[in-house]
Formats: C-alpha cells, sequence, structure tokens
C-alpha cells in the first residue's frame, strides 16, 4: 500500500512541476526587471487582479493556486486575486469530465458558474478589504508600488534609489525559479505523500458512505470534503458525480471550496497572519456550500 500512495504522490507532484517552474520563471523576469514597462503594466492591470486570477484558475492542476498563495504570503496580490483563483481551481476535474463526452456540458456549466462565483467574490474580497484597512494600506501592502523593488520569491527587499544591484538575489533567473520550484516541490510531494497514505487507510468506501441522500446536505459535506488539500478530493467528487452518487450542487460545492495543496502553501508561508489563513479557509467552505446549495436548486 505505501508503494502504492508514493508512486502516487510521485506522479502527482511531478504533473504539477512544469506549470510551477514556468509561473515562477514569469514572476521572477517581472521581478528581476522592476524598474521597467513590466511593473507599470501590473500597476495599471492591478485593479483587474481577480478577473485574471480566475481565469487562471481554470486551468487544470492546483498549480496556479499554490504560486499565488506564496505571492499572497509576500502580499505581491491581493487577498480577492487569491480568492478568486481558489474558488476557480477544479484541479483534476476538468480532465476527468472532459474524457467523458456525455459530462461536456455540466463541465462547461461547471467552468462557467466557477467563473462568476470566483470572479465576483474577488471582487468583493477586496472591496471589504478597502473597507476595513483603508485604500491606502491595501496600496502600500497589496499591490507592487512602482519604485518597490521586491524580488518577491526571496527574501531581499531593497529601494532603487538605495542600489539597484542584486546583492542578496539570484541574478540568473532560470536558476531563481527552480531554486524556488524546487523548495514547494518537496513540500507539496511530502503533503500529497501524507494525505494519500490517510485517504488509503480510511478507504473510498468509507468516505463515499458520508453522503446522505439529502441533495441540500450533500454541498456542506462534500465541501469538507473539497477541503482536503489534494488532487484525490477532486477526483473523488466527480468520479462519485459522474456515477451517480452525489448531485451537481455537491460537486460544485467540494470543487469551489478546494484548492488542492495551494491552501497547505498558504498556510505554510503565511504563518505570521493564521487568523487570515483561517478566514481564507472558512470562507472558501461557506462560499462552495451556497454555491452547491444554490445549484441544486436550480441545475
Amino acid at each position: 500500500m505505501f508503494l502504492d500512495v508514493l508512486l502516487d504522490a510521485t506522479l502527482d507532484t511531478l504533473k504539477v512541476v512544469p506549470i510551477l517552474y514556468l509561473v515562477y520563471l514569469l514572476v521572477c523576469y517581472v521581478g528581476h526587471n522592476s524598474n521597467n514597462k513590466y511593473v507599470n503594466i501590473m500597476n495599471k492591470t492591478k485593479h483587474f487582479g481577480p478577473l485574471i486570477g480566475s481565469c487562471l484558475g481554470v486551468i487544470p492542476q492546483c498549480g496556479f493556486s499554490i504560486v499565488m498563495s506564496d505571492l499572497y504570503s509576500k502580499r505581491a496580490i491581493t487577498i480577492g486575486t487569491l480568492i478568486a483563483v481558489m474558488l476557480a481551481t477544479s484541479d483534476e476535474a476538468l480532465p476527468l469530465m472532459i474524457s467523458n463526452s456525455s459530462f461536456i456540458v455540466p463541465l462547461l456549466i461547471m467552468i462557467g458558474i466557477k467563473l462568476v462565483v470566483a470572479i465576483f467574490f474577488g471582487y468583493m474580497f477586496d472591496v471589504l478589504y478597502r473597507l476595513i484597512k483603508g485604500k491606502q494600506e491595501l496600496t502600500e501592502n497589496g499591490f507592487i508600488k512602482e519604485h518597490d523593488h521586491d524580488c518577491e520569491l526571496t527574501t531581499c527587499t531593497h529601494k532603487h534609489h538605495v542600489h539597484k544591484d542584486h546583492d542578496h538575489c539570484v541574478d540568473n533567473i532560470f536558476l531563481d525559479a527552480l531554486l524556488h520550484t524546487l523548495q514547494i516541490t518537496a513540500f507539496l510531494f511530502v503533503a500529497t505523500l501524507i494525505i494519500g497514505l490517510v485517504v488509503e487507510y480510511l478507504g473510498i468506501e468509507n468516505l463515499a458512505n458520508i453522503f446522505t441522500s439529502n441533495k441540500y446536505v450533500q454541498p456542506f459535506l462534500a465541501g469538507l470534503v473539497g477541503l482536503i488539500p489534494s488532487c484525490a478530493s477532486s477526483v473523488f467528487l466527480v468520479e462519485l458525480y459522474m456515477a451517480g452518487g452525489i448531485t451537481f450542487g455537491a460537486m460544485m460545492a467540494g470543487l469551489c471550496a478546494g484548492s488542492g495543496v495551494g491552501i497547505v502553501v498558504l498556510f505554510s508561508k503565511n504563518r505570521k497572519h493564521m487568523l487570515t489563513n483561517l478566514l481564507i479557509l472558512v470562507s472558501l467552505y461557506l462560499i462552495g456550500s451556497m454555491v452547491g446549495v444554490v445549484c441544486n436548486l436550480f441545475v
């Protein structure tokens, strides 16, 4: 059993590595060229964060939720952008449903609903943050400022007018991206392995038995399953839905609440703000459950 789980954890981790590296490479490129047009572009498009995050989250796998959790811990993106990415993330749901032609329509409905939900709540969280913390603090802590250089994925932060070289940063963006990819990959592998062992020990059948025939209760239970930080939760929910074991709304609740291993990275990287992490976790569950109940009413 251990060897099977070890193999699955290895394969699941390796599937995420390419997208992790490419995203980190892009972030490192922008970070190492912070005195150029890219920062100006980021400043001009910062208000589109939740919209962009929602579109990125739809991409299969949980790579973007992982990277965005890391960036949020450094306040390179807003809380609304992070919420949008996590709500839009479906992990393995898209490949599974695409493989079965009879579920293409539910798949398109699912993507449409998740995009609308992610964009709406992403902007709502940013607005609430502005009301609570004030617009000035959001500008200073929520976005990359034009004259600040934060290597973002490293610990060095300095002003251009103080010194413009990269004394404490990795000058080679390819190496910089590789180092951070390896760091997250190691963490991801350990988390996936532990979760895989727990799921294997409990058994899929026992997990399936927790769902009742009440379609209005199922979303709340599915939301809890979705919070399990592993691609196994999305696979389990989609397979159960396609087999007729749960409703479409229950599947939606779990997929909206779940963000793959992104939530684990958030708790690991954003350790100084545990209350915020818990708020995000609870919000994902409540939003996912609410979406599931509404879907059961109309879909």
